[in-house]
């Protein structure tokens, strides 16, 4: 019986390690003071060759879209200590990115406030449904996504449907992202975290992606907004 629970173990440690890829960490790196830009990255250590990496991104909130010179990646050929989770990459990006930083105004201490956090291993309803006490405004967000293939690997697509009731009991209809645009390589997506801007007039939404890297799955992040009228 020992023996047959052994190998049952070897055998689902394998399958796991066969379907295991990296993980990014997300990083809020703050909005400016107004809210119109938002930063944020992602860093991590490639599962293949175990050499750190990082990305960073400039939004223009109300455009939806990457700010001029706006996006920043990099990685290291060289290893890392056991326990290393890619933070210096980062760090030196943040430093590369200085000029940039200044030029929208970016205030890493301005990082909104937290609405919605999906909790590692849970899986989310199909329609998201939570409150902003502070504020009173209640709100319900669906995602919708395809999935199929492009050019022999997976691809899928996406937008989230956006419903927000103030106090008053008015409600709003927003939609974002682009339901016809479908990402080769990505298998699926995630709302994991909804943000509210500085100033309270803007959304933004952090998008996991699990994207396929052979017979592993990569997790990676993009970021959806929507300003509020």
């Amino acid at each position: 019986m020992a023996k047959k629970a052994l190998l049952s173990a070897c055998i689902l440690l394998a399958a796991l390690a066969a379907w295991s890829g990296d993980v990014a960490q997300f990083d809020n790196l703050g909005f400016s003071s107004d809210g119109r830009y938002f930063m944020f990255g992602q860093h991590g250590i490639l599962e293949k060759t175990s050499y750190p990496y990082a990305e960073l991104y400039i939004v223009d909130v109300p455009a939806n879209a990457f700010a001029p010179q706006g996006v920043k990646k990099v990685s290291y050929t060289k290893g890392v200590e056991p326990g290393a989770t890619g933070l210096g990459a980062l760090l030196n990006a943040l430093g590369d990115a200085a000029a940039q930083k200044r030029q929208y105004r970016i205030d890493h201490l301005i990082t909104g406030r937290l609405l919605y956090l999906l909790v590692d291993g849970v899986n989310p309803a199909e329609t998201l449904e939570f409150r902003d006490f502070q504020a009173g405004t209640k709100y319900a967000v669906t995602l919708v996504q395809t999935s199929g293939t492009k050019d022999g690997q997976p691809a899928a697509a996406f937008s989230l449907r956006i419903t927000v009731t103030g106090k008053d009991g008015k409600a709003k209809d927003y939609t974002v992202g682009n339901a016809g645009l479908a990402r080769a390589g990505v298998k699926a997506y995630r709302v994991k975290q909804v943000v509210l801007g500085p100033d309270g007039a803007a959304l933004v939404f952090v998008i996991q992606k699990e994207e396929a890297d052979g017979q592993s799955v990569n997790i990676r992040y993009m970021v959806e907004t929507v300003r509020l009228q």
